[in-house]
């Protein structure tokens, strides 16, 4: 009887070990499924604006660890503080532009707004760089999807003015405020801005430099657009432009949120392939993104769509 009974538990403990075994060799697909997707949860990217070397205020990413938009804005302005939480986090050729000793007092997100306080630390800050931390701090928190404007409060009350420029801010900032701002203006009738995505490297790494250019000029925003990236005559030696010279938008179609760009065959980079350069989608797409509000961007040659361009998640 004790015989049976001994063998009974050991066949028990055997089957046990053995299931152990089988489950180890062929693991639950579901179960890593879900890890592999926790994993790149907490991995994502967010688009950032940071001084590069050339001292633009430039668009390029970082390592973010949150999804929830007080997190992730949080995240993100510790990346532009000096000296902050997240500065290891910045790539190489780039730098923070905020005051290091700046604090969050706090953050609060609600109807597309972003409401952010800093400490008074976020003014001590050099005269030539004070207005480009206003336009990286509105850039960044603007690339955050669901978010569209930002209200920048100093201990409570809304900055209004920079103290050192003597700069007058809207109470509420949005991507219309600007960056990297350069002037063309031969009079002061019938000024409209626009703003355009340019190439830069750093090493072997390309990354987006936005320009918002004040001009006499009341073309269509994107007709300014590609004939400002196809000339051979950009101001600045250090944004390029990949867009052949010979380029021609033939014509455009705003509908719903799409925009429809029909060009002659010169924007292919070969072709035979009928390939277009990643730069010339990047910069054109970014750029639309900047002066339109829609959430693709079609290139089209010969009635036929090269290329979809999603520029913002449905």
């Amino acid at each position: 009887m004790l015989k049976n009974y001994i063998f009974k538990r050991f066949v028990i403990a055997v089957a046990f070990l053995f299931s152990i075994f089988l489950i180890y060799l062929t693991p639950n697909k579901e179960f890593i499924f879900k890890t592999e997707l926790n994993y790149i949860d907490t991995k994502d990217k967010s688009v950032i604006y940071l001084l590069d070397q050339n001292n633009y205020v430039a668009r390029t990413k970082i390592r973010t660890y949150n999804r929830k938009i007080e997190a992730k804005a949080k995240e993100l302005i510790n990346a532009l503080i000096k000296d902050g939480e997240n500065e290891e986090n910045i790539p190489n050729g780039f730098k923070s532009i905020i005051s290091s000793e700046t604090k969050i007092n706090s953050i609060k997100f609600e109807n597309n707004l972003i409401k952010i306080d800093f400490s008074s630390e976020l003014l001590d800050i050099k005269i030539d760089y004070e207005e480009k931390m206003i336009e990286a701090i509105v850039y960044t928190l603007t690339s955050i999807e669901g978010v569209d404007k930002v209200i920048i409060y100093v201990d409570g009350d809304i900055l209004t003015k920079l103290p050192k420029t003597g700069i007058t801010l809207p109470s509420t900032l949005d991507k219309s405020y600007g960056i990297n701002k350069e002037y063309d203006i031969k009079s002061y009738k019938d000024i409209d801005k626009v703003t355009i995505y340019y190439a830069s490297k750093y090493n072997d790494d390309t990354y987006y430099v936005p320009v918002t250019k004040y001009l006499n000029d009341k073309r269509d925003k994107i007709k300014i657009i590609v004939d400002e990236l196809s000339s051979s005559n950009i101001s600045n030696t250090n944004l390029m432009s990949y867009l052949n010279s010979n380029t021609v938008l033939l014509s455009s179609d705003l509908n719903d949120d799409a925009m429809m760009l029909v060009f002659n065959q010169y924007i292919f980079n070969d072709l035979g392939t009928k390939s277009i350069l990643e730069e010339v989608i990047y910069t054109i797409s970014l750029s639309v993104d900047a002066n339109y509000s829609v959430k693709e961007v079609l290139f089209n040659v010969n009635n036929e769509e090269i290329y979809k361009s999603v520029i913002k998640s449905t």
